[in-house]
C-alpha cells in the first residue's frame, strides 16, 4: 500500500534560508561593529597624541624664541656692562642698562623686566607704575611667589618659569612663560615672557575638533554599514549574487577615492611648509647675513653665527619634512624628472651603477599612480642602499594604453622570499600598490640579485588585484 505524505509548506524552505542569511549576516555583523569602534578608538588615540606632539613642539618654539630674545639684550647691553671695567660709573652703566632694555620691545604683548636681588623691579615698560615697587613678596592667583622664583632661575644659571601675570592688551592676566638670567656685574635678574594661554585655547579647539570628526566618521562608518548590509541581503534575496561584484566594485573606488584625498592633503601640507615656513627662516637668515656685515662686535658675531647655524638647521629640517611628505619636484618638474632624480641622487652618493630607461605618457598619470610609484622606486632604493651589497641597479618604466609598469633591479645578494616575505618595505610596496587594483611582483636568488616589479592600470576593473594576485616566487 501507498502511503501518500502532504506536500511541505514552501513557507519553511523560505525561512530555513532566512535563517541562514542571518545566521551568516549577524557575526559579519557583530565583527564590523567591533572592527570599527576598535579602529575609531585607535585613530582617537592616535588624533591625540598628535595634538599633545603639536602642543609639545609649540612650547618648544615659545622656549627657544625666549632664549633667542633674552640672548639678544644681553648682547645690546654687553657693550655697557664692559665699558664698566675702562671707567665708566656704575650708576651711568645702571641708566644705560635699564634705558636700553626698557626700549626693547616686541610683537604686542613682548617687552623685557629688570629686578634687583631683594625683589625691586627696576625697569618693566609694560607696567611702569611697579617701577621702584620691592615685588620679593608677590604672588600670582595659584599662590606662587613669582619674583622668588624667579630670582632663584636666575641664579642657577637661567631658567624658564611659568606662573601667571596682568596680559597689557587684554587688560586681564594670563599664564605666562618667563626665562630669566642674572646681568654679570651689576647683579639683577634680567628676564622675558610669552603668554601661552592661546596654545591652550588652541589644543582645547583642536581636541574638541577632533573628537567631533572621529564621532562623525564612526557614525557615517555605522550609516555605511546598515546600507550595505541591507543592500546585500535584498540583493541576495532578489537578485543573485552577483551582488557581492558590485560591493567590492564599490569598496574600491571608496578606496582610490580616499588615496586621492590623502594625496591632495599631503601635497597642500607640504606647499605650506615649502613656501610659508621655508621661505620666512631663508628671509630671517638674509637678514642675520647683514646683520653680521654691520655689527662691529665679534661676540655679537659669535651669537649671529649660530643663529644663522640654527636657522640653517631648521630649514634642512623643513625640507626634509616637505620633501616626505610630498616631494616638490613631483610636483613642479613631473614624475620623470622626479624618478631621473632618484637614481641621480643613488649614482652621486654611492658607487653603485646606475641604468634606467623611463617613457611615460605625455599626460600626467593620476597622483595617486604617480604618489605611489614614485614612493615605490624611493624604497626599492632604500633596500639597495642598506642591503643589497649591489654594484649595478637599472630601472625601467614602461607604458600601454591601459597600463603602467615600473621593473626595479639589482644584482646584489639577493634574499629567501620565504624568509624576508614579511619585511616592512616590501609589505608597504605590495599594499600600496594593490590598494590601487595593481599587481605587485617580488623575485629574488641570493647572490643573484633582486627584481622588483609593479604594474599601475590606468582604468583598474574590480578586484584584479584580489583575483590575479601574484605569488611572490624564489627562483
Amino acid at each position: 500500500m501507498n502511503i501518500l505524505y502532504p506536500p511541505r509548506p514552501s513557507g519553511m524552505n523560505l525561512t530555513l534560508k532566512t535563517k541562514i542569511l542571518v545566521l551568516t549576516i549577524l557575526p559579519l555583523v557583530a565583527l564590523t561593529l567591533t572592527i570599527t569602534w576598535i579602529t575609531q578608538r585607535q585613530a582617537h588615540e592616535l588624533a591625540h597624541q598628535q595634538v599633545k606632539i603639536l602642543e609639545q613642539s609649540i612650547m618648544q618654539q615659545k622656549r627657544q624664541a625666549l632664549l633667542d630674545y633674552v640672548s639678544l639684550a644681553m648682547t645690546s647691553i654687553t657693550p655697557i656692562i664692559e665699558e664698566m671695567e675702562y671707567g665708566l660709573q656704575r650708576s651711568r652703566a645702571e641708566y644705560e642698562v635699564k634705558r636700553i632694555l626698557r626700549n626693547l620691545t616686541y610683537d604686542h604683548d613682548g617687552y623685557f623686566f629688570v629686578y634687583d636681588q631683594n625683589g625691586v623691579n627696576l625697569a618693566h615698560p609694560a607696567q611702569p607704575e611697579l617701577e621702584g615697587q620691592e615685588l620679593i613678596n608677590f604672588q600670582d592667583p595659584e599662590g606662587n611667589f613669582v619674583i622668588q622664583e624667579l630670582l632663584k632661575q636666575a641664579a642657577r644659571g637661567g631658567g624658564f618659569y611659568r606662573y601667571i601675570w596682568n596680559k597689557p592688551s587684554l587688560s586681564g592676566e594670563r599664564t605666562k612663560l618667563a626665562y630669566v638670567v642674572n646681568i654679570p656685574d651689576l647683579n639683577w635678574m634680567m628676564g622675558t615672557g610669552l603668554y601661552i594661554d592661546d596654545i591652550a585655547a588652541q589644543t582645547r579647539a583642536l581636541r574638541e575638533e577632533v573628537d567631533d570628526n572621529v564621532r562623525q566618521t564612526f557614525v557615517a562608518a555605522s550609516v555605511l554599514l546598515i546600507v550595505t548590509l541591507a543592500l546585500v541581503v535584498l540583493i541576495v534575496i532578489v537578485i543573485n549574487i552577483h551582488a557581492t561584484q558590485l560591493a567590492d566594485k564599490r569598496l574600491q573606488e571608496l578606496a582610490q577615492r580616499s588615496v586621492g584625498f590623502q594625496v591632495m592633503q599631503r601635497r597642500n601640507f607640504a606647499r605650506e611648509l615649502h613656501d610659508g615656513i621655508n621661505q620666512m627662516l631663508v628671509s630671517a637668515k638674509l637678514r642675520l647675513n647683514l646683520a653680521d656685515k654691520k655689527w662691529p662686535s665679534d661676540e655679537s658675531r659669535e651669537h649671529l653665527e649660530k643663529a644663522a647655524d640654527m636657522l640653517n638647521r631648521s630649514i634642512q629640517e623643513v625640507r626634509q619634512v616637505s620633501h616626505s611628505l610630498r616631494p616638490v619636484m613631483l610636483d613642479d618638474l613631473g614624475l620623470e624628472a622626479a624618478l631621473h632624480g632618484l637614481m641621480d641622487e643613488l649614482a652621486s652618493s654611492s658607487t653603485i651603477g646606475v641604468k634606467r630607461r623611463i617613457r611615460l605618457p605625455a599626460t600626467r598619470l593620476p597622483d595617486a599612480i604617480e604618489m605611489t610609484l614614485y614612493r615605490l622606486v624611493q624604497e626599492a632604493i632604500t633596500n639597495v642602499r642598506k642591503h643589497a651589497r649591489a654594484t649595478q641597479v637599472s630601472l625601467r618604466v614602461s607604458h600601454t594604453l591601459q597600463s603602467v609598469t615600473v621593473v626595479m633591479e639589482d644584482n646584489g645578494c639577493g634574499f629567501a622570499l620565504e624568509e624576508d616575505q614579511s619585511g616592512i618595505g616590501l609589505m608597504n610596496m605590495r599594499e600600496r600598490v594593490e590598494l590601487l587594483g595593481g599587481k605587485f611582483t617580488v623575485r629574488s636568488r641570493r647572490t643573484q640579485g633582486t627584481l622588483i616589479q609593479a604594474e599601475f592600470f590606468l582604468n583598474p576593473e574590480p578586484g584584479p588585484a584580489a583575483e590575479n594576485r601574484p605569488a611572490q616566487t624564489g627562483e
